[in-house]
């Protein structure tokens, strides 16, 4: 194997077995939201794999660096915006009037 770099090889493995670990996951039933904690363990994981080798991020230069966090702070203020919205959604149904099926007018009915 000439031509490739063991960090590569080792990185490429490392992802791969990731990858199965999130396949694994899904069919792994856990109390609580555990399955999301470790999924999210795993994404972060594969992230920084990415980052260190493949970007070389910890041995950029730092106007690069400083390029990078710029772009993951306006991500997470994306994220925070949409969680304010999801989060301060009414969760109770107005009135007593039930959710539409699709199935209320139907031509046999009539």
């Amino acid at each position: 194997m000439t031509g490739i770099p063991r960090s590569y090889l080792f990185t490429w493995a490392a992802l791969v077995a990731l990858l199965a670990a999130t396949l694994g996951l899904a069919y792994v039933p856990m109390p609580g939201p555990l399955n999301i904690v470790l999924a999210l363990g795993i994404s972060v994981a594969k992230a920084l794999l990415v980052l260190a080798l493949f970007m070389k991020l910890f041995r950029a230069p730092a106007l690069t660096r400083a390029a990078a966090a710029a772009g993951l702070f306006w991500l997470a203020v994306l994220f925070a915006l949409s969680a304010t919205d999801y989060l301060t959604r009414k969760v109770d149904p107005v009135g007593d009037l039930s959710a539409p099926t699709g199935r209320e007018h139907r031509s046999g009915d009539r």
